[in-house]
């Protein structure tokens, strides 16, 4: 039998008391009254000095209740950051304000920090809300009398995502306010899978981002007492709610650092004890950004020898990309973040004496040092030149040569050097000689402090993986490449597949404004052109060799919305040719988007090309402001961080090891559930390729194989034949699934799941076509009818309350199937559109009028799937455009939640009214009508008048009258308001 949670529950606290922890057990405080009392007396213990031994009145201590009590998690999280370390409340005293500290982040495992633990705390329902129920949480770790870790358990018999589950719920039932809305950090675990999250509200919790335990060498740590003993122990578990946490301003939300993250801040920490330095292997996409922010403000927290910490990037697009995400993580903090204006901005941060960090760019450092030097008897120089640096090197290759460095540091001779990079160099794939300059990472920066490769990031669902495919003509002679792939042939090919053939790719099916978005890599500024000069020629429907196909179209009739950028110093030679081909494109893009931009300010279109591949800003997230496919030579391959960019198409010859892994790493960060992959096609040379791409993987992975991380067609059609004969032997219709056994069940949802993910897989390749699925005795018709089996079975799988089954696996019921073709507009993305009208009514008609067009095209698509909810959203559009005046300003949203609601009242009055049953009962049993069921039929029946009924109609029998009015609540009722229902 599956141990009991009560068990769980119990050795967890003894192993948080054991030996030399901190933590200690208070079973005592189990109501949220008994927690305020407790956390009074630490406060008052804590500042004896301050109130003069005089306890707080009631009225003091509501003042305090009042500003421990937060709105939202995001809000704690900035006060629990305090002013440098310390966290106050502030109390008048007649006419005297007592700042009192509540925490102390630099007194950790000491000074006045006390540590508690408690479980089976009761969280009492709300009186004022008829659905709230009372609640008790399983165990809570307390800081100075604050819950700042929240923990739940699960047994064996279930997933760590029915306490993931819990926690949602209980968030969304408003548990953790009050003293509880302090909770920075959750953990959930069924014994043997423990997972952590960030704090947030439920309806931000998403379960992609639970994230698991790793140990220094990266090996997982599953089982809840080792994970305890790992990062629940002191002071492990106060610097992970304060050293590791990050808020991030612009989203306002909580952040944890994963535990890789964690591991190579700490040996950076070591290392700089120890004066020496070293680089960090994380690879791209990873979250190298957060780790470097972090690492950065710990060395000037942690070590008070270091005068300054300096972040070094290069390109000034980048530059205001990473600072910008410094700000916004430092917005909070307590380390101010600089970033430099220009040089002289520069030289008066260095030379002011602050301990700050710096974020700057390698370009300026150099023409600083070179200034100095010809001021090398002014006091500035010698203050300047005697800084304790620690300089911490964003894509550490890329931003600073080995000849750069040199000079940098013989001139900060006291600097210390900690290079990031997901791509190090290896002896494998040094550099050329030149002169003595170091040729490896190794060599430029010392031993390798920590690593993450991408073998391990995939592994842990920190990245994505890759699906490659290598196309293109072979064998083709050496001598001939070049005529050959720069054909205008062979660029029909290539254009071919990115518009009529990657319809998965591009996430056509996700809806508007939330497809996916891709890169188009060659080998020149000439070939670019080229490129984009076709490509205008397409898009306009004026060539007669190529047109998108209607599939594409349907889905975004807009589609390609394309854009070039390339440096205008790369080839000297042409700069003039490029200059004006860069106008052009300019002129595009402005006519696209309506900016204004022209070759005196090209830094800042790149910049807004930046900011709208990005999309992490709320106006990029609407179809009128996005780009599908932009075209480069080198930029945008290294450094730069687009969740939704899911392919990466390469018409040019093998790039080196690292540069094919940076370049990859565009593509596979995590974004939604329906990107599974980071995509790579290429055109060129495709055995020659093949072996570049797996030599590259090999080196990045410690030597693995790389079959885990780069699945191809050969791969993915011989998992699906094998996944579909498992599921023909369990059963080929609907009807064979039914009859298996649970356990039988069991098995089919982890074949069928198997088969969806291969089938997703397979569709994402351009080569896919549907008569493929001939050949392998199966269609979409046939997918779609094992799904509907599978979601009912899962239904029946979903483990019954009173029953343990102690001997069976749970079923994880994450999972969400992916191989869906159907082209879905939901209605979150149409509300989005709605309020983009709505907001500008108070814009020029024109923008109106486009707005307005573009809501009535989504819901004239959104019909086909929910025709009624299509008609009452025109309904609200055609009233808008009647009198916008008096939408102005609005809530959008509330106004049609009240209509689909009336909507919806109205009919279930009419059938109320024709059955003499009692509207509200009618109602509850519309509301909790589910997978064709209704909740208590026998209630209706009863609560039917069936006498009121037969005076109006004579020859009505009571046993037909209570058979008519259920099939008349299946078949007319509930069709008329499912749809005004559901989204």
């Amino acid at each position: 039998m599956a141990e009991l949670e009560s068990v769980i529950e119990k050795k967890l606290i003894e192993q948080l008391v054991m030996g030399e922890s901190q933590w200690a057990y208070r079973p005592d405080l189990n109501n949220e009254e008994k927690l305020w009392a407790n956390f009074r007396y630490i406060l008052e213990q804590n500042n004896k000095d301050k109130l003069d031994d005089k306890g707080l009145t009631d009225a003091e201590f509501a003042q305090v209740k009042n500003q421990v009590s937060h709105a939202s998690f995001y809000d704690a999280g900035k006060w629990l950051s305090g002013e440098n370390g310390r966290v106050y409340v502030h109390v008048q005293r007649g006419n005297v304000q007592l700042h009192l500290l509540v925490v102390n982040h630099e007194q950790i495992a000491g000074g006045k920090s006390v540590y508690e633990v408690i479980n089976q705390y009761q969280a009492f329902k709300n009186p004022d809300e008829d659905m709230s129920r009372d609640r008790r949480f399983d165990v809570s770790l307390l800081i100075n009398g604050l819950p700042m870790i929240h923990i739940e358990l699960k047994n064996k018999a279930h997933s760590y995502m029915d306490g993931f589950r819990q926690i949602k719920k209980y968030i969304g039932e408003g548990k953790f306010q009050g003293i509880f809305s302090n909770v920075q950090m959750f953990v959930v675990s069924n014994s043997v899978d423990t997972r952590y999250f960030a704090a947030a509200r439920d309806t931000e919790l998403n379960s992609k981002f639970l994230t698991g335990w790793l140990d220094k060498e990266n090996n997982p740590v599953g089982d809840y007492l080792e994970f305890a003993k790992a990062v629940l122990k002191i002071p492990e578990a106060h610097e992970m709610v304060s050293k590791y946490t990050v808020l991030d301003n612009d989203k306002q939300r909580l952040l944890l650092l994963r535990p890789y993250q964690v591991h190579a801040i700490e040996e950076m920490r070591r290392a700089s004890k120890k004066g020496v330095s070293g680089y960090i292997w994380h690879t791209t996409g990873s979250g190298k950004t957060m780790t470097s922010y972090k690492a950065t403000r710990n060395l000037l927290m942690d070590i008070p020898s270091i005068d300054k910490t300096i972040f070094l990037i290069d390109r000034k697009d980048l530059d205001d990309q990473t600072s910008m995400a410094f700000q916004s993580y430092a917005e909070n903090d307590t380390i101010d973040v600089q970033d430099t204006d220009n040089v002289g901005d520069l030289l008066r941060k260095l030379a002011n004496g602050n301990r700050e960090m710096l974020v700057t760019t390698r370009q300026k450092m150099q023409i600083v040092v070179k200034r100095l030097e010809n001021q090398q008897d002014t006091p500035r120089y010698k203050k300047i030149k005697g800084l304790r640096i620690a300089f911490v090197v964003d894509e550490c290759h890329r931003a600073v040569s080995p000849e750069t460095k040199r000079d940098l540091e013989r001139f900060f001779h006291n600097s210390l050097w900690y290079g990031f990079t997901g791509t190090p160099i290896f002896e494998d794939n040094m550099r050329a000689a030149k002169g003595d300059l170091p040729r490896t990472t190794k060599q430029l920066y010392g031993e390798c402090l920590h690593s993450y490769t991408i073998k391990e990031a995939i592994h842990d669902e920190a990245v994505l993986g890759f699906m490659v495919e290598n196309l293109g003509p072979k064998d083709v002679p050496p001598e001939q490449a070049e005529a050959v792939y720069s054909s205008i042939s062979h660029k029909y090919e290539v254009l071919k597949t990115i518009l009529n053939k990657s319809y998965t790719k591009f996430g056509m099916a996700n809806g508007r404004g939330k497809t996916y978005e891709a890169l188009l890599t060659v080998s020149s500024i000439a070939e670019a052109q080229a490129y984009y000069d076709l490509l205008k020629k397409v898009a306009a429907g004026v060539d007669e060799k190529l047109k998108v196909s209607e599939d594409m179209r349907k889905a975004l009739p807009d589609f390609p919305k394309f854009a070039i950028t390339y440096s205008l110093s790369e080839n000297e030679d042409g700069s003039k040719v490029n200059q004006d081909k860069m106008k052009e494109s300019l002129a595009d893009y402005n006519a696209m988007f309506g900016t204004h931009y022209g070759i005196d300010n090209i830094q800042a279109y790149n910049g807004n090309l930046n900011d709208r591949l990005a999309r992490k800003e709320s106006r990029y997230k609407t179809r009128d402001q996005q780009l599908d496919l932009v075209i480069v030579v080198d930029r945008l391959l290294t450094g730069f961080d687009a969740p939704c960019m899911s392919t990466l198409f390469i018409d040019r010859p093998p790039l080196s090891p690292q540069d094919l892994i940076q370049a990859f790493s565009r593509t596979n960060r995590l974004f939604d559930k329906n990107k599974t992959f980071g995509q790579i096609v290429t055109f060129q040379s495709p055995v020659e390729f093949k072996k570049a791409i797996d030599d590259a993987i090999k080196l990045y992975s410690r030597g693995g194989d790389g079959n885990p991380l780069a699945e191809d067609w050969g791969a993915v059609y011989k998992d699906l034949v094998i996944a579909i004969k498992a599921i023909h032997e369990m059963g080929r219709t609907p009807d064979d699934i039914k009859a298996l056994s649970r356990e039988q069940k069991k098995a089919f949802v982890k074949q069928f799941r198997a088969l969806d993910k291969s089938f997703s897989h397979l569709k994402a390749f351009s080569q896919y076509d549907d008569r493929i699925l001939n050949e392998l005795n199966f269609s979409e018709e046939e997918y779609e009818n094992y799904a509907a089996v599978y979601n009912n079975v899962m239904e029946e799988l979903k483990p019954d309350k009173t029953d343990d089954e102690p001997d069976s696996e749970p079923i994880d019921d994450g999972y969400e199937l992916v191989a869906f073709s159907k082209l879905r507009i939901d209605y979150d993305y149409i509300m989005e559109l709605l309020r983009g009208m709505v907001a500008a009514i108070e814009e020029t008609e024109e923008e109106f009028r486009k707005k307005l067009a573009e809501v009535r095209e989504i819901i004239q698509a959104f019909a086909e799937d929910n025709p009624r909810l299509s008609e009452l959203l025109l309904k609200i559009v055609d009233e808008v455009e009647a009198d916008k005046t008096r939408f102005a300003g609005k809530d959008i949203a509330a106004i049609i939640s009240q209509m689909r609601e009336e909507a919806v009242d109205r009919e279930i009055k009419k059938y109320a009214d024709k059955w003499y049953i009692p509207f509200d009962d009618v109602k509850y049993e519309a509301y909790h009508y589910k997978d064709g069921e209704m909740a208590n039929a026998n209630m209706v029946k009863e609560a039917a008048d069936f006498t009121a009924y037969k005076a109006e109609n004579p020859e009505a029998m009571k046993f037909e009258f209570h058979d008519d009015l259920i099939e008349d609540f299946h078949k007319t009722l509930m069709p008329e308001i499912s749809q005004l229902l559901g989204d």
